[in-house]
């Protein structure tokens, strides 16, 4: 007989906050102070402790999307800047600016299509009709410096 599940559900919830914040379901199970095998068998178990994870970790990885993709990009937003002048404070709004990120803009593009944008390129020999040209001999290729 299988000793009962220490599962509780406000687990659910907490899941779900430590997930919009990039827990893993390692970093879950050392939070409830299980293993991680524990985590998964709770995803099983419990439709909604499962759900909340799904949901949080999907809320997490489209904010830092969007983010990235508007760093890729560049934007501008409003912003204040206080100042004291005379001694009297004062607060005067402007638009900060920020130019598009080139290493982002890598980044987002050689996740979405790396067929176009991989940094490394795989080329494949073979012979006629498709035959393996190094059938039996090891072959090593080392890329110069």
């Amino acid at each position: 007989m299988a000793r009962p599940s220490e599962y509780k559900a406000e687990y659910a919830e907490q899941a779900y906050k430590l997930c919009l914040l990039g827990a893993t379901d390692k970093e879950l199970a050392d939070f409830f102070q299980v293993t991680e095998q524990t985590v998964n068998n709770w995803k099983k178990a419990q439709p909604e402790f499962f759900e909340s994870i799904t949901r949080g970790k999907m809320m997490a990885d489209a904010q830092v999307a969007e983010s990235l993709f508007k760093r890729a990009l560049g934007y501008s937003h409003q912003a204040e800047k206080i100042m004291v002048v005379a001694g009297t404070v004062q607060r005067e709004e402007y638009t900060e600016h920020y130019p598009p990120d080139t290493p982002a803009a890598s980044l987002w593009l050689r996740n979405r299509q790396p067929e176009k944008w991989r940094d490394r390129q795989q080329t494949e020999l073979t012979g006629k009709d498709g035959e393996n040209l190094f059938a039996g001999i090891k072959v090593t290729f080392v890329k110069p410096e």
